[in-house]
């Protein structure tokens, strides 16, 4: 079968793979701190090539080869929320799961009040410990963000400034995004060091995905998945008059 019939088919099923990239984008254009991400597309290969122990397969056209996060700084929203945070220029808030030990950093600072048992350093008649219930800073998900310190931030009074860490990597390049917000580093992106970046009290990070930029994406990704159905098509009717002929 004609190569061109790939190439079409291989076209159309990648751009699909893009849509979902541009229409998750747009679906998150109101989620505070929201990162996002660019489609990377690469050739593949248009020859045989031999290997260690047998020869790599030909491929043809071109996929989607990675998703890469745009960590441009988005717009500010002045919420007037005691507890929300944004930072204006480098870094991440940590936030710490306790029960995993997880460490995993964000750009959206709406943070809440949740409930954490500590020790208070008595024991009962049992030698038990005694534990109380204190207010910490967390994010509403079970997890508590860290301080500069890297400890639990107590929360008495919302309305006062409050130890809130800013942490940064040497580069943010393949860092895992584990949910809509949140993300995990590699080992290429360094050191964990303190940000250089400005807390800023009663404000949020809006999404930094562009709605224009976006729709304009969808609509070359719909001409492009359209134009390669047409390939399939001239492809499968050049096949079709050849056999004819026969």
């Amino acid at each position: 079968m004609e190569q061109s019939f790939y190439i079409g088919a291989v076209g159309a099923h990648q751009q699909l793979r893009r849509l979902n990239v541009h229409g998750d984008n747009i679906a998150n254009l109101n989620t505070f701190g929201f990162k996002a991400d660019r489609a990377d597309f690469t050739a593949l290969m248009c020859q045989n090539f031999r290997g260690i122990d047998e020869e790599l397969p030909m491929g043809v056209g071109a996929r989607l080869l990675m998703t890469s996060t745009n960590f441009a700084q988005g717009g500010p929203a002045d919420t007037g929320r005691a507890l929300d945070y944004m930072i204006d220029g480098e870094g991440f808030f940590a936030l710490i799961d306790l029960d995993s030990g997880e460490v995993s950093f964000t750009r959206n600072g709406a943070f809440t009040m949740s409930e954490h048992q500590q020790a208070t350093g008595e024991t009962d008649e049992l030698g038990q410990p005694v534990m109380e219930t204190v207010f910490c800073l967390g994010d509403g998900a079970g997890r508590f963000v860290l301080s500069q310190e890297g400890g639990l931030i107590q929360v008495t009074d919302p309305t006062e400034e409050l130890p809130v860490g800013i942490f940064d990597y040497t580069n943010y390049n393949g860092m895992e995004q584990i949910d809509g917000t949140r993300y995990l580093p590699v080992d290429k992106n360094g050191t964990l060091w303190v940000g250089s970046g400005k807390l800023l009290k009663g404000s949020l990070e809006r999404s930094n995905a562009d709605l224009a930029e976006e729709m304009s994406k969808v609509i070359e990704s719909q001409r492009a998945y359209g134009l390669a159905l047409k390939v399939v098509q001239t492809s499968d009717e050049i096949e079709t008059t050849v056999n004819n002929l026969r």
